[in-house]
Order: structure tokens, then C-alpha cells, then sequence
């Protein structure tokens, strides 16, 4: 609108009206880039400036009428992208586009359902990623930011990078423009403990962050969300903190270097370091209860702590929530790895972020690992049959892999032998998509089962022998974890590093 507005002001409000009325028909039409609820939001308040503007000067009816004509229009495609009416000094959250997890125009993936606390579609094959992408207005990690990574960095992209396991992402290249120029970043990443066990779809992020943290050498904060499930789940505090100080042993046996990583409770560290606190008060302030209504789906019977949890997850996003790591800068960015159903908590954070002064997080969005029982839905740490955990034995793996792993084979071994199994729902390929390193393997292991040559049971019994020992390590790094390290991990303190 800021084009639209230096046109009326360079060549007259004639100028100005003929342009509206162009941008009106653009808007109407099916070719015009897709706008983000904030753009559309300045849109109309600029349009709403033109139309005091025109009354001011005493204009002619008909420059009135057409500037009048082009605000109402605005308001209601502001109304239908993010389901509340235009409020002056009230801008949208990222997260306000409607319906966010429900159908789009096309009504084409009606069943996907996506927010942070369910996840589900009818799709074999999974979640439609590129349509989320699409809804969420992310932008996609294509070949030209898989390659600009490896060549900022210097490493080979990891295999989650080369796979499209990490998908889509926001503000990625200006986190490595930056990086360029010898500014660097943090990462933080996050897990919500709601039992002892992990499974291998929570080491997802974890195993990817190492990797950033690894290749870029910069600082990580890890939040582990304990006041979280004690408000959504039926748990006593001391179980949720409980779970994790235990989750966090697991993370640490993914290898994280304690001189660069610091892990924290948010029931600890709430109440330690006032910083954060100010942090979340001032996200609190900035979002309204109408807009995490529409960011995750909130009721007026939901308890006041999942109304103002959002905040909290918000905060490390801001580097002066840790000034015993960043000595109190506010201005360092952050680069979050997660699962995109964590974004709506994040769009809102981007959203709040310029308000208070505050560089937006930047995000890579990861794929769901898939249920054993198929990719329709993630797996449940509460549902021991639909996944590998992480304290399975091996012949634990091996049982679950060959009763439960959904196959994408046929029916009897003479059809699979002439016509093939389908890679592409098959949950043994999937895993080994995430786990095995070697991309040549992987394609003629595709190749073979598309083909027949390989059989479902030859699948999955490559499939375990990549996870048996892959576990077993887990486990072995496990036992190294004492308490006392986790200790060390979870006490505020300065990390060494440049930045």
C-alpha cells in the first residue's frame, strides 16, 4: 500500500484513485502474489488514511466513493484471511490466516489436520507438505538454499537438509547474509516432557540442531516445556519435572557440547532469571485474547495458563532472555529447528518480535515422523506400539518393526514380485529415509522395492539393523549421562563461544 500511497502524493489524487482502482481488480483476480495477514492489515489502514485524506481535501464524490469502495473491499478479504474484523491498532498475528488447519479453497486435503497438539490426515503418504507450506506462508528449502547452506558452511548438507525432511522455513537466508558478514546466531529448540521414555521421532530436531550446532559453532538453548503439559496433561508438577530432568538426559546423549548448550526447566527457570520473565510479560502485553484464540484454538473453558503458555514459548526467542549467555544483547538472532506444528506458536513471536524492539526468529520447519502404523498420524509417547523408543532392546525393535511397520508391499509374494511395493507409504522406507546416511543406498533400496526385487520382509529387516545398533548406541551415551551432568547442562551460566 506504501507504492499506492506515494503514487496520490506524487501525482494527485486522480493518479491515486486510478490506482486503486487497479490494485482493487488485482486483488480480485487469480495472478496476484498471495499476501501475509500483516501486509493486508497495512493495506487497509493506508487505504483508510486515503479515505480521510479524500474527505479532508473535499474531493470529488466519485474519488470518495471509489477510495470508500476499495477499503470496504479490503476489510472484508482482511476478514476472510484471518476471521476477525479490521481494528485499527490492533494488527494480526502471523498465525491469522483462517481457516489454519482447515480445508483450503479447493477443499483437496480437508482431513489434515495441524497444530501443535494434533496432527492427522487420510493421505498414506502423509501430511500434503507443499500445501502446508502454502498455509502457513513459510517458503520451501529448495536446491538453491540446500546448496547456499553447504557452501556458507562448508559441510556437506545433512541428510535431513538433502532429503526434504527439513522443508520449509522462514527468514533462512537472512540468517546466512548475516552469517556472511561475520554476524552470527543462536539456535534454540525444544522438547515438551510428558513421559521418562523418548522415541526416535523425538530426536528428530535434536539430531538436526547438533548438526547446526556443529557446522556453524554457535550457542543453543533448550527449553523443556515441564509447565506446559502440567497444564494440558493429567500430571502433578513433580512428575512433569520429573520427565524432564530424565528427557534431558536423552538429549544430552545426542552428543550437544556443554561449553555451547544450555538446557533449562521453565518450572527452574521462570523463577531464577527475571530477565525472561520481563520477556514473557512483554509478549503477554502485545498479544490480545481474541488473537491466541485464533492462533490455537483456545475456548472460554480452557484454564488461563494455556491462554498465556504461548508467551513462554515465545521467549527464548530473544537472546536477552539468557544475559548470562548474551550478557543482556537483545539484538542477536535466533534460528529455531522444529516440527512444523510448532509454528503457529512462532508466528505469533515474529509477529510480537519489531513490536518490542526485537529481531524476528527465524525457523526450519521439519517433516511428522510417521506412526508405525502408517504416516496419517505422528506417533504417541503414550502409545507403546506406535513407535521405537528409546529404551527398546533390540528384540523389542525387531518385534515392532515386523508386527506393526505399515507396508507398502502386496498382498502374496508372486504380485509383489510383479508388481512392485510402493515406496512412498511403506513406514520401513520412511524410517530409513531419516536414519540411513547414504543416499545411494537409500535409492537402490527404492529402486529394488519398487521393483519386486526386494521384498517387504527384507525391508524391514534392513530397517532393523539400522535402528538395533543405532539404539543400543543411544543407549550406551545414555548411561555416560549423570546426574551431575545434567546438572551442569541446566545451570545458568556462560557458554564459549564468538559471536
Amino acid at each position: 500500500m506504501s507504492e499506492l500511497t506515494a503514487v496520490g502524493e506524487y501525482y494527485g489524487t486522480t493518479c491515486f484513485i486510478w490506482a486503486s482502482l487497479k490494485a482493487m481488480t488485482d486483488c480480485q483476480g487469480d495472478g496476484g502474489a498471495a499476501r501475509s495477514p500483516m501486509e493486508l492489515y497495512e493495506e487497509v489502514t493506508a487505504q483508510g488514511e486515503q479515505v480521510r485524506a479524500l474527505k479532508t481535501a473535499k474531493a470529488e464524490k466519485a474519488d470518495i466513493d471509489a477510495a470508500v469502495k476499495l477499503l470496504l473491499k479490503l476489510k472484508v478479504d482482511y476478514k476472510q484471511m484471518t476471521g476477525q474484523d479490521y481494528k485499527a491498532g490492533c494488527p494480526p498475528s502471523e498465525n491469522s490466516v483462517v481457516p489454519d488447519n482447515g480445508p483450503t479453497a479447493d477443499g483437496a486435503d480437508d482431513e489434515d489436520t495441524v497444530n501443535p497438539w494434533s496432527v492427522s490426515t487420510t493421505n498414506a503418504k502423509g501430511v500434503d507438505y507443499d500445501k502446508l507450506i502454502v498455509r502457513f506462508g513459510s517458503s520451501k528449502v529448495d536446491k538453491e538454499l540446500v546448496d547456499r547452506i553447504e557452501r556458507v558452511s562448508g559441510q556437506k548438507p545433512h541428510r535431513f537438509l538433502r532429503r526434504g525432511i527439513f522443508f520449509s522455513h522462514r527468514d533462512m537466508h537472512q540468517v546466512l547474509d548475516a552469517y556472511e558478514k561475520h554476524k552470527s546466531f543462536y539456535l534454540y529448540t525444544g522438547r515438551g516432557p510428558s513421559s521418562e521414555a523418548m522415541h526416535v521421532g523425538h530426536l528428530i530436531p535434536f539430531i538436526f540442531t547438533k548438526w547446526l550446532q556443529d557446522v556453524f559453532d554457535i550457542p543453543l538453548v533448550i527449553q523443556l516445556t515441564d509447565d506446559e503439559k502440567y497444564l494440558w496433561k493429567d500430571l502433578t508438577l513433580e512428575d512433569c519435572h520429573r520427565f524432564a530432568v530424565e528427557n534431558a538426559k536423552d538429549i544430552i546423549a545426542c552428543g550437544f557440547d556443554i561449553n555451547k548448550t544450555f538446557i533449562f526447566s521453565d518450572l527452574d527457570y521462570m523463577g531464577s532469571l527475571p530477565e525472561f520473565y520481563r520477556n514473557v510479560v512483554k509478549i503477554q502485553k502485545h498479544v490480545t485474547f481474541n488473537q491466541v484464540k485464533g492462533i490455537f484454538g483456545f475456548t472460554d473453558s480452557d484454564c488461563i495458563g494455556k491462554i498465556s503458555f504461548p508467551a513462554i514459548q515465545a521467549a527464548p526467542s530473544f537472546s536477552n532472555s539468557f544475559p548470562q549467555i548474551f550478557g543482556g544483547r537483545h539484538d542477536i538472532q535466533c534460528l529455531i529447528p522444529c516440527a512444523i506444528d510448532q509454528d503457529p506458536y512462532f508466528r505469533m513471536t515474529r509477529d510480537v518480535a519489531p513490536r518490542i524492539g526485537y529481531p524476528k526468529p527465524a525457523l526450519l520447519h521439519s517433516t511428522f515422523f510417521p506412526a508405525l502404523q502408517g504416516a496419517q498420524t505422528k506417533m504417541s509417547a503414550s502409545d507403546a506400539n506406535s513407535s521405537i523408543f528409546l529404551t527398546d532392546t533390540p528384540k523389542q525393535i525387531k518385534n515392532k518393526v515386523n508386527k506393526h511397520a505399515f507396508s507398502g508391499g502386496k498382498d502374496t509374494v508372486e504380485e509383489h514380485r510383479k508388481y512392485g511395493g510402493n515406496a512412498d507409504v511403506d513406514v520401513s522406507f520412511m524410517y530409513l529415509t531419516f536414519f540411513l546416511e547414504d543416499d545411494e543406498k537409500l535409492e537402490k533400496i527404492r529402486q529394488d522395492y519398487t521393483s519386486g526385487a526386494l521384498l517387504t520382509g527384507e525391508l524391514k529387516k534392513l530397517l532393523i539393523e539400522t535402528l538395533q545398533p543405532m539404539i543400543a548406541g543411544h543407549q550406551e551415551r545414555r548411561k555416560q549421562v549423570t546426574d551431575d551432568t545434567v546438572k551442569q547442562f541446566m545451570t545458568p551460566r556462560p557458554l564459549n563461544f564468538n559471536i
